[in-house]
């Protein structure tokens, strides 16, 4: 395509860019701009100096992060929290929308549905104060335990138990929040298979396994890699108003590690940004590596191949 069609293609247009100027010059302001902020990883700043006139250093604050032992058991406690994640989080709402799915009373679906769904809108400090209400010593489980003559558990303090809480206060908050992706997914399939399926007699259970669940599988692949793509960033506000004295340990993942060497100790802003950096280039590298295992396996992955569809519709043209 030369630069003329291209221009006479973006004039008549020009309604839908106008639709996506303001996004992009969201993204230029707050995203791209500030990545220039990176270079504080290879520089020690100087705060008279500003980032731009800190002196240079290499790679001098990378080798002081690898050297770090809580570097890398934050690094390696992040990974198994979040594939543990992936494990019992992930399937969670892709079950509740294919249950939801089969309710056929209109008004009590949209009821299950909203349940589901509000506590997305809280915030992990309300989730926080709710779980100490019900978990503490002196909190509802506990006083049920010792009505019946047992002795109370330290729920919340125990290391043992803190990463099972930290997924089951992930389902309860944000399963319902992510049904809807599934639940849209469900809704775009052909309603004729279902048709078809009722007339050769299968149960709804069969219809749930060979219609809809293949039917949204290209939507969970994509839930999938985008998920192994933040294996190394997600739960910051939830291990951080969860976790207390007691479970810190086993709840330093890498974005608690930063938070700590940032503002809980000198700070040191180009260690805190290589940190950063090295978290940013791992989730990316992990994104790549996901999707391509995705293709590899028969899935069309984030990027389906552009050029095959391309050379399809105009096959259909001629």
């Amino acid at each position: 395509m030369d630069n003329n069609a291209l221009i006479r293609r973006i004039i008549r247009s020009k309604e839908t860019y106008m639709l996506l100027l303001p996004g992009v010059i969201w993204f230029v302001i707050f995203a791209y701009i500030p990545m220039y902020g990176l270079t504080l990883a290879f520089k020690t700043y100087k705060a008279n100096l500003g980032i731009f006139g800190s002196p240079w250093v290499g790679f001098e604050k990378f080798e002081y992060v690898f050297r770090d032992p809580a570097f890398m058991e934050s690094v390696w406690r992040t990974i198994w929290i979040n594939l543990g994640r992936i494990v019992f989080t992930f399937p969670v709402p892709i079950i509740l929308a294919l249950l939801l799915n089969e309710l056929r009373m209109r008004r009590f679906k949209r009821t299950v549905q909203t349940i589901f769904t509000f506590p997305h809108f809280l915030s992990w400090i309300i989730v926080a104060s709710v779980l100490i209400n019900f978990l503490d010593m002196q909190g509802m489980v506990n006083g049920i335990i010792r009505m019946f003559g047992g002795d109370p558990v330290n729920f919340l303090g125990n290391t043992t138990i803190f990463r099972p809480l930290l997924y089951i206060t992930d389902n309860w908050k944000n399963a319902g929040w992510t049904m809807i992706i599934y639940l849209a997914a469900i809704s775009g399939i052909d309603t004729e298979q279902y048709e078809s399926a009722q007339l050769d007699g299968a149960t709804r259970l069969q219809t749930m396994w060979y219609i809809t669940l293949p039917g949204i599988m290209n939507t969970i692949v994509v839930m999938l890699i985008l998920a192994t793509g933040y294996i190394m960033t997600a739960g910051f506000d939830q291990i951080f108003n969860i976790s207390n004295a007691a479970t810190a340990k086993a709840g330093e993942i890498l974005d608690i590690y930063i938070y700590r060497i940032t503002f809980q100790s000198a700070a040191d802003f180009s260690f805190s940004t290589a940190v950063s950096l090295f978290r940013s280039i791992v989730n990316f590298a992990l994104l790549l590596l996901a999707d391509r295992i995705c293709k590899m396996l028969g899935s069309e992955g984030l990027f389906p191949p552009i050029r095959k569809a391309a050379r399809a519709r105009a096959k259909g043209a001629a």
